[in-house]
């Protein structure tokens, strides 16, 4: 076995997480954090060898620093419970660990996204590097959740072969469900930092995603794919804002 933990966060993913962990039979430990799951999920999880600890939801970045601290070997290896390895980076990863170069702490990799039965090709849900192999004392998890985002400290981060297949949602109504979620969520943010959003902003900047989506981000090449992952995106950046533009100009509460 490799020196390497794998960690995944989880909650109702009872058919999904086999795929993640057996994506990585080389580790050498699975640690998984669930908060909550009602559908067996902490029982699937054991009985494919993982030590699971239950636990509440903290948020995304905070919930993967705990499950990193758990972690015992050298390295870590962090998937969603929606992702698994590709043949070829497993073994990338294992031949990373064995031999890694001079001053190189992590490794990332490249994630594909497959949205229901269609490799995405460009727009926000098209191929992106990310980090998610480090050594354990180098790895820090940050960002504003939901969006969390491992960094390496001490040293160089290096790009693996292979890919993470990535499988984010069931189904369309899934998606949409995420969508309105995460809105809420920018909103309550936004307000605790005092974030201010102006009308220009409600106006300007779903159009400004729509457009970028499919040209700059090259989501025309998905086709309809495309279109309906730019729409669905652009309804995304407008619900986020208009809803803070909404929230921000509501009277205070009276006591």
């Amino acid at each position: 076995m490799s020196p390497v933990s794998l960690i995944i966060i989880a909650r109702d993913e009872a058919d999904r997480i086999p795929a993640a962990i057996q994506s990585a039979p080389f580790v050498s430990e699975v640690i998984v954090l669930d908060s909550g799951s009602t559908d067996g999920t902490p029982e699937v999880a054991r009985a494919l060898g993982a030590r699971v600890v239950e636990t509440d939801w903290p948020g995304h970045v905070a919930q993967k620093g705990r499950a990193w601290a758990l972690a015992t070997q050298p390295w870590v290896l962090s998937l969603d419970a929606d992702e698994r390895l590709s043949p070829e980076l497993a073994e990338a990863i294992v031949a990373a660990v064995e031999a890694p170069p001079a001053g190189v702490v992590g490794f990332s990799a490249l994630r594909v996204n497959d949205y229901l039965g269609q490799r995405v090709k460009g727009g926000v849900f098209g191929p992106a590097w990310h980090l998610r192999l480090a050594r354990r004392e180098a790895g820090r998890w940050v960002g504003e959740d939901p969006h969390d985002r491992l960094e390496a400290q001490g040293g160089a981060v290096a790009r693996l072969a292979g890919v993470i297949e990535h499988r984010p949602y069931r189904d369309l109504h899934e998606h949409l469900a995420t969508v309105s979620r995460y809105s809420a969520r920018f909103v309550e943010v936004s307000l605790a930092q005092g974030r201010r959003a102006r009308l220009i902003d409600v106006l300007s900047r779903p159009i400004l995603h729509l457009v970028s989506s499919l040209t700059l981000r090259g989501g025309f090449r998905d086709g309809a794919l495309g279109w309906q992952l730019a729409w669905i995106g652009a309804a995304q950046v407008a619900m986020r804002w208009a809803g803070l533009y909404r929230a921000q100009r509501r009277p205070p509460s009276t006591p």
